[in-house]
């Protein structure tokens, strides 16, 4: 007897499992999958859902929940589940909001035996943003060993090396042989699963350095490894913070960094993909800062999105205020001039956003230290030439459309004057505002779009319409 023909949706799940099978694992995620996975899971097809995201990286499953609505990406969440045990890497892409609300959906013991699997550093960077009970539901769950690392890692500070460092190296002795180091290597059961240099220390458990697996094994067992080292050592301080960590890494070309103590003893190791992702948290959250967005929060709920917007446009309604009155100390003379009104806006428009350009250049500058007391002065000075030259050209330009618009040479010669004022106060302040704002100990990244543009705004209006009641009327 002939065997039944399989139904449809059989034979196509099954031709799909097959596919699955041969194909490689995919790289990047497509608009065109993620339209798949939600259809699926609106049809409630949870075979074809799995199957789907058997092959994602674990990165691209990451972009994948964080495009899901909430109840998908639960759905999604509880079908990975066991996948999140034994290869739990897809958390540590995750970005911070989706990723507590994954975490959410685990229970802590779940998210224990996760957490062994991670490396040290990658494990802290989980626990450290719970909130204390839930973090220690999590870490009374897990194993001693890993529970300790855990532990001493959230004594350093935050965003400190201590916080950022990966506690699983290898260290061997500076007289040891090759061959010793090797044979070592075979029988140490402790080590980690990959890594592709030794750091090389003295008696006193300090760091001399680095040497890479290339060069050690294609060495005579004889040789001794402190004599294979690759580069000069530059030893971090758990302390230091991990904006300095990642400029010491831009500036030498490093690779992987040594971690130490107060006695310059070694504690672990900071590796580049770790700074990678510091740069971009860094250069992110100076991004945001100058927009007056406290941290990325497309993934916030809108009540809690609006409350946290809500402080910087107070703060900026203040300063409008401040603007407008000074506007209102030439009521009399714009009630004589409406054009006043019209043309007003222009020349503080201008120096905002030129002092903007200006503005964003320091801020950068002052972040990868190309700004510095040394050479502030000369960096000031070439913005106000700057400004100065913008406002010649812009102040012809202004000045010849409002000539054309109104016939008025007078009215012209104004806002000529204040453009030429506005944009060169602009290149002054824009490169000022963050100098002074970083001897405070202010976050220039933070505060100074808020003094900018007060700034413009007051001396753009007070010097046109100045300007304005001494030779208009």
């Amino acid at each position: 007897m002939n065997d039944p023909v399989p139904a449809p949706e059989v034979a196509e799940q099954a031709a799909e499992e097959a596919l699955q099978d041969e194909a490689p694992p995919s790289v990047g995620l497509t608009d065109k999958l993620v339209r798949k996975i939600e259809a699926a899971l609106d049809d409630h097809n949870l075979r074809k859902v799995e199957n789907r995201l058997a092959k994602l990286h674990s990165a691209d499953l990451a972009d994948l929940l964080e495009r899901l609505h909430r109840d998908d990406r639960d759905t999604v969440v509880d079908i990975i589940r066991p996948q999140l045990q034994s290869d739990p890497d897809v958390l540590t892409h995750l970005q911070e909001d989706v990723r507590d609300q994954v975490l959410e959906r685990l229970e802590p013991e779940e998210i224990a035996g996760a957490l062994v699997e991670l490396d040290s550093d990658d494990a802290l960077d989980l626990v450290e943003d719970l909130d204390e009970e839930e973090r220690e539901q999590i870490l009374a769950s897990m194993p001693a060993a890993a529970r300790l690392l855990v532990e001493q890692g959230l004594t350093f500070p935050e965003n400190s090396a201590g916080r950022l460092m990966q506690r699983e190296f290898v260290a061997v002795p500076m007289f040891w042989t090759v061959g010793k180091t090797i044979d070592y290597l075979r029988a140490a059961d402790d080590l980690p699963d990959d890594f592709y240099a030794l750091l090389v220390v003295d008696p006193m458990y300090r760091p001399v350095g680095t040497a890479v697996l290339s060069r050690v094994l294609r060495s005579k067992r004889s040789v001794k490894v402190d004599t294979l080292l690759s580069d000069e050592v530059y030893p971090v301080s758990a302390e230091l913070d991990q904006e300095e960590v990642a400029f010491q890494f831009r500036q030498y070309g490093m690779v992987s960094a040594p971690v130490v103590d107060d006695a310059g003893r070694l504690i672990g190791v900071i590796t580049v993909d770790d700074v990678v992702a510091v740069i971009d948290e860094e250069a992110e959250e100076d991004l945001l800062k100058l927009g007056g967005v406290s941290g990325d929060d497309i993934y916030r709920d809108v009540l809690t999105t609006a409350r946290l917007r809500m402080s910087w446009l107070a703060v900026n309604l203040l300063t409008a205020i401040l603007a407008s009155a000074v506007i209102a100390l030439f009521e009399s003379t714009i009630e004589k001039a409406v054009a006043l009104a019209v043309l007003m806006p222009i020349v503080a428009s201008m120096g905002g956003n030129a002092g903007t350009q200006t503005l964003t250049v320091a801020v950068r500058a002052l972040a990868v230290k190309e700004l510095t007391t040394s050479n502030a002065g000369r960096v000031v000075w070439k913005e106000v030439i700057v400004g100065t030259l913008n406002g010649l050209m812009f102040a012809v330009v202004a000045g010849g459309l409002t000539w054309f618009w109104s016939r008025d040479p007078l009215l012209s010669a104004v806002i000529g004057a204040a453009m030429i004022i506005n944009l060169i106060v602009a290149g002054f302040s824009g490169a000022m505002i963050p100098l002074v704002l970083e001897k405070m100990g202010i976050d220039p990244a933070v505060a100074s779009a808020v003094f900018l543009t007060t700034i413009t705004d007051v001396i753009g209006f007070f010097a046109f319409l100045g300007l304005a009641a001494l030779v208009l009327l």
